[in-house]
């Protein structure tokens, strides 16, 4: 009985003494680790617990490796072991990157319960608020999606990391790792450099040829960026000036943005724009339409996450005003980076702050700079959908709105190498507006009505008459606000706002005018006619009420307009009380509606005014039929019946 506890014991203290050695490892990777090596570290990671080993620190680690890395199915497994140690205090944050890593597989269920939980944890941050917001945010992209873009893999790519293009005098500029020589740590691949290739516009390019020095180094180039008028050129790269490496107070070698000036056929004079820092990365430019600003992400201090989208005024000579990040109205907790603004002055990004379909998925805040000059104070953040956004990441887009055009970086399924940059043709995207007009109450249509398309500014685009039929047609484009107003001498005008779908379809819209010119004869009731509401009196009271004179003031518009109209005016009241009674009630009524109208300056020749008590109930409720205070008061009424004209 005791050699087998003796063996149990032995096996015990063996396993003791694997597990002591193991957490000296994870402690010796550490330094490793915090240095971003994430491919290393996360072998050495793995063998610990494929050794048997088990801790939040281990598990968090590992999860982080892969998701850093881009390898959601794994940093998943992980990240479930995390989630599953019972009494671990779990930094919310965990939740928001398992939630993230669960979409990039497509489980979007789980993926919500999660981001639930960092909600109830941290309600605070951007990120749980624009998820609450927004909870049906897949169908909200379903909406915004455009299936007539077809993205295609460009031939140029390698089966290494690909990103970033970007078109210039009929070259598309590109970042690679194709370039051989000394892997980097993080993905095992070779530096970055900056690449080119002649672009003919047919998904055809000619050989791609590395831009060389001295925009490419020993180090990281990438996103480049050239001013409207071709004389400057600013990219990202480490930390690398004068042929010097320098790193931050933490060991880190950081990004910064260079300018080159353009000199002859070549980039020379490369210069740091004045806001680099060792202590924090600016990366990946953007220039707007009129060379005035420069876009670009940062992590600079004050920053609302971790890495926000900043605005910097462009001077003529190449230098800039101070950079203005541009708040929690665009930057989340999260990540936003890789902003382009396109010609129209809307202003793209990447971001995980906001809902998606994956880890990093491509918004665009529409007219920003328009709203911006104008202090704008709110920004309406769009996912630009599918085909574009996938589960992966998706980034650094590009458009040519000119050339109908754009590019896009994503590490989806199906592509050639690690990240490979997609091609996509922005479609001249028309839909018809069929209309008809019709009158509002016999829903007769109407012809020769005049219809107008405005723009949302408010600008006249076009008129067209509706034909025999009420019909009108408008050819419009995808995507934009409109208004459509119709206008007919005899009728009041109508209305309509439309904000037309992102896909080419036939749209339908009615338009109803109310009469405005009615024809009235002897013997027709002028309350009818001109939809005016019963003149209601007081329950046992023949004194005009205030919303009563209002009616009156329509009666005496009528009435000096036509001057020979001659009226009988009516009054009745309701079955309670005796029917003697009434009848005096009602005449008293009456002639207090016919003394009105006088007073205000009608001939008393032209007024006749009787009542007729409760004898002609407009409903059921006479004598000892129950009936509501409303229906009672139905019966209490005025009339204008039209007996000389």
């Amino acid at each position: 009985m005791k050699q087998p506890r003796i063996y149990l014991l032995i096996v015990l203290l063996f396993n003791l003494s694997i597990l002591f050695a193991q957490e000296k490892k994870v402690q010796r990777i550490d330094k490793k680790y915090d240095k971003l090596a994430y491919i290393k570290t996360s072998e050495v990671l793995l063998k610990v617990a494929e050794d048997g080993y088990e801790s939040a620190e281990l598990f968090m680690k590992l999860g982080n490796s892969f998701y850093f890395n881009n390898k959601m199915r794994d940093a998943v497994k992980w990240y479930a072991k995390l989630m599953e140690m019972e009494d671990v205090q779990v930094d919310p944050e965990y939740y928001f990157r398992y939630s993230q890593a669960l979409k990039s597989i497509e489980k979007y269920e789980e993926a919500d319960n999660y981001m639930r939980k960092f909600n109830e944890e941290k309600p605070e941050d951007s990120r749980a608020a624009a998820f609450i917001n927004d909870v049906d945010y897949l169908a909200t992209i379903e909406a915004a999606s455009n299936y007539e873009a077809k993205v295609y893999n460009l031939p140029i790519n390698s089966k290494l990391s690909d990103f970033g293009g970007y078109l210039y005098n009929g070259k598309i500029y590109f970042s690679s790792t194709r370039g051989g020589g000394k892997n980097y740590n993080w993905n095992e691949q070779p530096f970055l450099d900056i690449y080119t290739a002649t672009n003919d516009g047919n998904n055809k390019y000619g050989e791609v040829v590395g831009l060389g020095e001295p925009i490419n180094t020993k180090v990281h180039e990438s996103s480049i960026a050239i001013t409207p008028d071709g004389k400057f050129l600013f990219f990202t790269r480490n930390n690398f000036y004068d042929k010097k490496k320098t790193k931050g107070k933490d060991g880190v070698n950081r990004l910064q943005i260079y300018r080159a000036i353009k000199k002859g056929e070549s980039w020379a004079d490369i210069q740091p724009v004045h806001f680099n820092s060792s202590e924090y990365s600016v990366a990946h430019p953007s220039i707007n339409a009129d060379g005035t600003a420069m876009y670009f992400a940062s992590d600079m201090e004050g920053n609302v996450g971790l890495s926000d989208i900043f605005r910097a005024n462009l001077k003529p000579d190449g230098t800039f005003g101070n950079p203005e990040n541009l708040g929690s109205l665009v930057n989340t907790e999260g990540e936003e980076s890789f902003p382009f603004i396109n010609s129209k002055g809307d202003l793209y990004f990447a971001s995980n702050g906001y809902p998606g379909l994956g880890s990093l998925d491509i918004f665009v805040i529409r007219d920003f700079e328009k709203n911006f000059a104008e202090g704008g104070m709110e920004f309406k953040v769009e996912n630009v959908g599918k085909p574009i956004n996938s589960p992966m990441d998706d980034f650094a887009y590009y458009e040519s709105v000119a050339l109908k055009q754009g590019f896009f970086t994503s590490n989806r399924k199906g592509g050639k190498g690690d990240d490979d940059i997609y091609g996509f043709t922005i479609l001249d995207c028309e839909q018809n507006l069929n209309g008809i007009v019709k009158d509002l109450d016999s829903t007769e249509p109407i012809s020769e009505a005049v219809v107008s398309l405005y723009d949302s500014e408010g600008k006249l685009l076009e008129t067209k008459n509706t034909d025999e039929k009420g019909l009108f047609k408008f050819l419009v484009n995808c995507d934009k606000d409109y208004l459509v107003r119709v206008e007919q001498e005899k009728y009041i005008g109508d209305e309509k706002r439309i904000v037309t779908p992102k896909t080419s379809q036939d749209l339908q819209m009615e338009l109803f005018m109310e009469l405005d010119a009615q024809e009235v004869g002897v013997g027709d009731d002028l309350a009818k006619t001109l939809d005016i509401p019963i003149i209601y009196f007081d329950f046992d009271d023949s004194k005009i009420r205030y919303d009563a004179s209002v009616e009156l003031e329509k009666v005496l518009v009528v009435l000096k307009t036509y001057p020979s109209m001659k009226l009988d005016i009516r009054s009745h009241t309701d079955s309670r009380g005796e029917a003697p009674y009434n009848l005096s009630l009602s005449d008293r009524r009456a002639k207090s509606t016919r003394e009105y109208l006088i007073g205000k300056g009608i001939d008393p020749e032209r007024l006749i005014a009787n009542g007729f008590g409760e004898s002609e109930p407009v409903n059921k409720c006479t004598d000892g039929v129950e009936c509501s205070e409303e229906e009672h008061q139905l019966n209490r009424r005025s009339e204008f019946i039209i007996s000389s004209m």
